[in-house]
């Protein structure tokens, strides 16, 4: 028997994880994680690729270090940034700076020399704990370029704030001199010990536990702030939304610094003693072997991740018989990609979802019962939250509305317009930018710069970035309504459509085109193709062929479609330039 062949209805699992939480009590992180704990002390919590943590293995482990934070003079409320992959000390480091009441600052570990420096300076941290290396990025190295000294001196004059540096010794190296995760834990005092247990008996839900960074597809990140309670409601909604059941095991590539991978998969398993199988780097391979190994019963992916599993796994096999849910979200899924999931993996239920860090996670979701055509025009309803919802919005985090991007005016159900979205999971601003703040967040609106539709049954649908969008001739062209059409074309893998400048027109479409096979489609059938069913001014005047590796993405897999119109601008120059 598979762990599926047992698994009760959503309807019937929502029903269970509503008998088990009775009521909303307000917790820390650190509160709650112990709460899980208590309840399931010898379930794995974190299943790494060398061992597994237990519930109560993870919580002692940062309970040390968060001892050890007290004595190196951590402060309640101060700000501790983290360069950490997907490792188990992610979880631990995390928890420890709960229980301490400091706020994290997880760092995408892409970021090199000049963006890292923007990232400690701008959110204040007064301690980094890093990664000695990771792939072609030793941090070590790229910390000396901006702090010479950082071992002994910390940021020095030019991060004064940063005081101290641990770092987590990943990678083989002969370098020593610093101090490690491990010395951090070492630091631990019988007093730190006492500090340690006041902190946690008065630690305040509302505080605010993290600031995630924005991805930046389309500029400079900004710290987005968020408290505790936001992020057990909405792990809390997750659950519920997904109807997890009894001991859920889920496996993710996606990075934690990130709301996918730590509110959507950490925090969310916990409410049902559940464990995840984070990936530090993603090979499709070795993520099937460890679903099938570990036996996950969730699948976490972006599609870009999707469609290289369903690739892998059509060639080497998959044992479906444990995968009870596929979640495919966080970016365009082609039409066809429903299909090939449910061919390839054969699972119970697939879902997708809307949302981003200003709102904590998702906030729409596609439920496990929807019928089919919902995951192919839609990205879902807003998700219950039960117990945890606001009983002020019909018991849900947020509500959203369509507006004009022009005028701001509100729109009627099924006219597309910018997505404006409040309540208790939406976050009350960015860190150290009121003016960012203040220019998003509107009459308690916060404004999301996407473009969507809002059916009269409620369901959102994602259509596209403002800021992807482009004027032709001075009218709008949203680029996801070339790409769906483009993608249904068998010789088309994936297709992206930016903008870019013209001097008749403005701006035109650039069609780029990851093709599906060694043969691309022709140029000229793909653009009479687009004038056969779209209106003149939103055919693309030029068309790319690239190569997957060619598009740049966020660590989430989201194309970052103004370096792609950079791209784009320097390629079809190149191609005009005389010989």
């Amino acid at each position: 028997m598979t762990a599926r062949d047992s698994t009760p209805r959503p309807a019937e699992r929502r029903m269970q994880l509503a008998a088990k939480y009775p009521a909303w009590r307000a917790y820390t992180l650190a509160q709650h994680f112990d709460t899980a704990a208590a309840r399931h002390a010898t379930r794995p919590l974190v299943i790494g690729a060398e061992r597994s943590y237990t519930y109560q293995e993870m919580m002692a482990w940062s309970r040390r270090l968060a001892s050890g934070f007290i004595a190196a003079g951590i402060q309640r409320g101060e700000n501790v940034a983290m360069i950490m992959a997907n490792h188990p000390e992610f979880v631990a480091v995390k928890l420890a700076l709960a229980h301490i009441g400091a706020t994290a600052v997880p760092i995408n570990f892409l970021l090199r020399r000049k963006e890292l420096r923007y990232v400690l300076d701008q959110s204040d941290a007064v301690a980094l704990v890093t990664m000695n290396a990771m792939r072609d990025l030793n941090y070590l190295v790229e910390l000396d370029s901006i702090v010479p000294g950082w071992e002994t001196a910390g940021g020095g004059a030019i991060l004064p704030r940063l005081r101290q540096v641990f770092v987590l010794p990943v990678a083989v190296s002969d370098r020593r001199g610093y101090r490690t995760l491990e010395d951090l834990g070492a630091l631990a005092t019988p007093e730190s010990d006492t500090e340690l247990r006041n902190r946690e008996t008065d630690g305040d839900p509302a505080s605010c536990s993290d600031i995630i960074y924005t991805s930046g597809t389309t500029g400079r990140s900004k710290g987005v702030m968020l408290t505790h309670e936001m992020v057990l409601r909405t792990a809390y909604s997750s659950a519920y939304t997904r109807a997890f059941e009894d001991g859920r095991r889920i496996i993710f590539a996606l990075p934690m610094y990130h709301v996918f991978g730590y509110v959507e998969c950490l925090v969310a398993c916990s409410y049902v003693g559940g464990a995840i199988l984070p990936l530090v780097t993603f090979d499709p391979d070795h993520m099937l072997g460890a679903a099938e190994r570990h036996r996950a019963t969730e699948i976490v992916c972006v599609p870009t991740m999707t469609l290289k599993l369903i690739e892998t796994a059509r060639r080497r096999g998959f044992r479906t018989g444990n995968i009870v849910n596929f979640f495919n979200s966080g970016g365009m899924s082609t039409p066809t990609i429903w299909d090939q999931i449910r061919s390839t993996f054969e699972p119970e239920e697939m879902t997708t979802a809307y949302g981003m860090s200003e709102t904590t996670a998702s906030t729409s979701c596609v439920l496990p019962e929807d019928p089919p055509e919902r995951l192919l025009n839609s990205h879902g309803r807003l998700k219950p939250a039960g117990i945890a919802g606001d009983a002020s919005l019909g018991g849900v985090l947020a509500v959203y509305k369509c507006v004009s991007p022009e005028t701001g005016v509100d729109l009627p159900p099924g006219v597309a317009g910018e997505f404006v979205v409040r309540g208790p999971s939406v976050t009350r601003g960015y860190y150290n930018k009121p003016d960012e703040t203040d220019a998003t967040i509107k009459d308690g609106w916060l404004h999301t710069g996407d473009i969507g539709v809002i059916d009269p049954d409620g369901y959102l649908t994602l259509l596209g970035r403002i800021k992807e969008s482009y004027r032709c001739g001075g009218e709008m062209v949203i680029p996801q309504e070339i790409e769906e059409l483009v993608n249904q074309h068998p010789q088309v893998r994936q297709a992206l459509v930016v903008g870019v400048p013209d001097s008749r027109m403005g701006e035109v479409g650039c069609l780029c085109v990851i093709p599906a096979g060694q043969r691309p489609p022709e140029a000229a059938e793909l653009l009479t193709l687009c004038a056969t069913q779209l209106a003149r001014f939103k055919v693309p005047k030029h068309v790319l062929f690239i190569a997957a590796e060619d598009v740049p993405v966020t660590a989430t897999g989201r194309p970052q479609k103004f370096k792609l119109a950079e791209l784009a601008r320097q390629r079809l120059a190149a191609a005009s330039a005389p010989a």
